[in-house]
């Protein structure tokens, strides 16, 4: 575990800023919840508004850092709650600036009138992230751990939380250190090698360099790939289950989710808009929506659902293309079949308790897709269903390993301007182009890797990454 840091200070030194407050926890009744200040005024906060069980002002200055104590908030001469006050003096803390948290009951009308007492002596409500945005800049976190800590929050599996851990913990940066210290190891190379040639030779260094960018490029390139799969995991697949009415698209949805979410008739047409739903297969998220049946219409209102389903089909990552087994393929099938042919699809043959009319071979060889046998009623298939998505987007494994998955779009697109750069360098090369002209693209690969992780980031970018941060974290 790491005891303390890499530094990325704004003004090479920690930031002298004003004390921030908010509530930290859920505005939900509950057991307890937490009121956290940050910031040079935070204990001489405390201190005004912290008092002993006689109603004694008790020295919050005195106490220990990382120590917990029993007592009550008072606002003026008023009791507002019985709490726990911890203490976590900078730079052992969270945003490595003084730290209080108020423990209190969880009321959320409890918890405001905290916060109000505290926002009267001397705080000012905190911005979404900012506690964070501060761990960030007094180089608590560099960024791609600042990150990890929305996504740790945001996780809805195993595979998003583990992986969440894992940056938070540094894994990311680690990697992204030592690129771009290697990077500079060669910059710096070429740079003595031109200054002093006397000592340093370039002979036979262009095809040495191109070597160690390959083995560099196939790194990040390697990192991208898997960001795929990663993103995948942790946020679900974009999933729409496709069809001509009655063929018991809401009822394989209603399987799924294990309750009634969509409406299920024996009239054609009842679905007319989307229904949304995020659920889980085993470990994979499907974030699904039940389109309107597809089919010629003259109804306006049938119609204007069919052509969102239609849009709805062309945006999804995952189709399933729920056909009613006991009845013939029609003209509508025919559209539908056309509209997803050569997409990620998954057919289920619903109504595999009913007489079969319809072909199973031939849809397969029809569509080039994996078939399902599956029936709403019996509750059939899901099990084949998680198999065929694991074999589909993540060939055939999911990996729970030490493997590092980056699925920050803002990372990946760093990622890509990396590789970029690394090839102009080898394209440089084979084109026998001035050594100097290495250095170039070299630095423009070493800055993106540094926007990864935060260093040499401006305060546009902090702003604009932390904005999206739940409050009071």
């Amino acid at each position: 575990m790491r005891l303390w840091p890499r530094i990325f200070f704004v003004n090479e030194e920690i930031m002298d800023t004003d004390t921030i407050a908010a509530i930290a926890t859920a505005l939900s009744p509950s057991g307890i919840g937490i009121v956290r200040i940050s910031g040079s005024e935070a204990v001489d906060i405390a201190d005004k508004i912290f008092r002993n069980k006689n109603g004694d002002r008790v020295g919050v200055d005195n106490f220990d850092s990382h120590t917990i104590h029993y007592g009550f908030i008072y606002d003026g001469s008023d009791v507002i709650d019985e709490v726990l006050l911890m203490i976590m003096l900078g730079p052992r803390s969270y945003t490595a600036e003084d730290t209080i948290e108020i423990n209190c009951h969880g009321g959320p009308f409890v918890l405001k009138k905290v916060l109000d007492a505290v926002i009267k002596n001397g705080a000012r409500l905190a911005e979404p992230g900012e506690f964070t945005k501060r761990a960030f800049m007094n180089g608590r976190l560099d960024l791609t751990e600042a990150e990890s800590v929305m996504d740790l929050i945001a996780s809805q599996n195993d595979f998003a939380r583990k992986n969440s851990l894992k940056t938070l913990r540094g894994s990311v940066y680690k990697i992204i250190h030592e690129m771009r210290e290697s990077i500079l190891h060669e910059t710096a190379f070429i740079e003595a090698a031109l200054d002093d040639p006397e000592h340093y030779s370039l002979n036979e260094y262009p095809e040495v360099l191109k070597e160690k960018v390959a083995v560099l490029k196939e790194k990040v390139d390697a990192l991208i790939d898997n960001s795929i799969s990663g993103k995948l995991m942790a946020e679900g697949i974009t999933t729409a289950i496709v069809g001509k009415p009655n063929a018991g698209k809401s009822s394989i949805l209603n399987m799924l989710l294990g309750e009634e979410k969509a409406i299920v008739t024996d009239i054609a047409g009842t679905t007319r808009d989307a229904v949304e739903a995020s659920l889980k297969i085993g470990d994979i998220i499907l974030n699904v929506v039940d389109t309107a049946g597809i089919r010629d219409t003259d109804d306006v209102v049938e119609s204007i659902g069919v052509d969102r389903a239609k849009q709805i089909a062309n945006d999804a990552e995952l189709l399933l293309y729920v056909i009613d087994s006991s009845v013939p393929l029609d003209e509508n099938d025919d559209e539908i079949i056309d509209m997803i042919h050569g997409r990620n699809t998954i057919v289920i043959l619903n109504k595999s308790d009913l007489k079969p009319l319809v072909d199973e071979n031939a849809i397969r060889n029809m569509l080039e897709c994996p078939v399902i046998l599956t029936s709403a009623l019996d509750e059939t298939g899901v099990e084949e269903l998680q198999n065929v998505i694991i074999d589909m987007f993540f060939d055939g494994s999911i990996s729970h390993n030490d493997e590092v998955y980056i699925t920050s779009q803002r990372q990946v697109e760093a990622l890509r301007k990396v590789s970029s750069s690394l090839d102009l360098v080898m394209n440089s090369i084979d084109l026998g182009m001035s050594e100097d002209l290495f250095s170039i693209d070299l630095m423009d690969a070493y800055d993106s890797l540094g926007s990864i992780i935060g260093e040499d980031t401006n305060d546009d970018l902090a702003d604009k990454i932390f904005s999206d941060f739940c409050m009071g974290k």
